[in-house]
């Protein structure tokens, strides 16, 4: 079932909204080569319990981290550990935070030291589909436009759109409804309302976009080895746009 959002709800749902962006770039200014990836998360988790918030992915099914810590040829859902971070990688940083209630959620991408220029390149496209996403998102919009904007725009460029996940709502729940593909066709699916609150979440690879699951049965990775990237905002459906909570 969708849930459109009160003004009060979306009030709380902002709080959380704020502090995961504060996060970000928390993690953002101290992130570099040498630092382990448990290290990251240990960033997250003291960031966001400083302002009074839990780490919602901290528990979540079972997920043992604060922050989903995802290194070159990871997609999502990275287990931070010992693996050092190396001039030249690319990292994503999955975080949401509970707050009266209420979850936010965003992810970004960072590049640590001298990323080959074909990799940044991947990283500002994935950026990028998320704009094109929203550049005429509002009130009765087809929900699948969503993802035809994302998908035009990364196979422009030769990369493949995940497929194995989706952005999702969000308010009490991390994941609500609907689910919000990165691909699909234009003009269809459900129309937008004012008060929906969605993370759009658009995740790309260089190469391949299939993936597999280690082992550990999180840890999700291309299956030709390819790097990608994953860039995530909250916003908030209006009736003449959208407000992005995250950025």
């Amino acid at each position: 079932m969708v849930h459109v959002k009160s003004k009060k709800e979306i009030e709380l749902i902002r709080e959380s909204c704020q502090i995961v962006k504060d996060t970000l770039l928390f993690v953002e200014s101290r992130i570099k080569a040498g630092m382990s990836t448990k290290e990251v998360d240990e960033l997250v988790e003291r960031y966001i319990r400083s302002c009074g918030a839990y780490p919602s992915c901290l528990g979540y099914e079972g997920f043992p981290a604060s922050a989903c810590v995802s290194v070159n040829e990871t997609v999502v859902h990275g287990i931070p550990g010992d693996r050092i971070l190396k001039d030249g990688d690319i990292v994503s940083v999955d975080l949401c935070a509970y707050k009266n209630g209420y979850h936010g959620d965003a992810a970004r991408t960072f590049c640590i030291g001298n990323v080959k220029p074909e990799v940044k390149k991947l990283v500002e496209v994935t950026e990028e589909c998320f704009f094109k996403a929203i550049e005429n998102l509002r009130a009765g919009t087809p929900l699948y436009d969503i993802g035809y904007a994302v998908q035009t725009h990364a196979e422009s460029h030769g990369y493949g759109v995940i497929r194995s996940y989706t952005g999702h709502g969000i308010g009490k729940e991390m994941h609500e409804d609907p689910s919000v593909p990165n691909w699909g066709r234009k003009g269809t699916g459900m129309r937008l309302r004012a008060g929906m609150v969605l993370c759009v979440e658009p995740m790309i690879s260089m190469g391949d976009y299939r993936v597999r699951v280690l082992k550990d049965n999180w840890t999700s990775v291309t299956v030709d080895g390819s790097p990608a990237a994953h860039y995530e905002n909250t916003l908030v459906v209006l009736q003449d746009g959208v407000e992005i909570l995250t950025l």
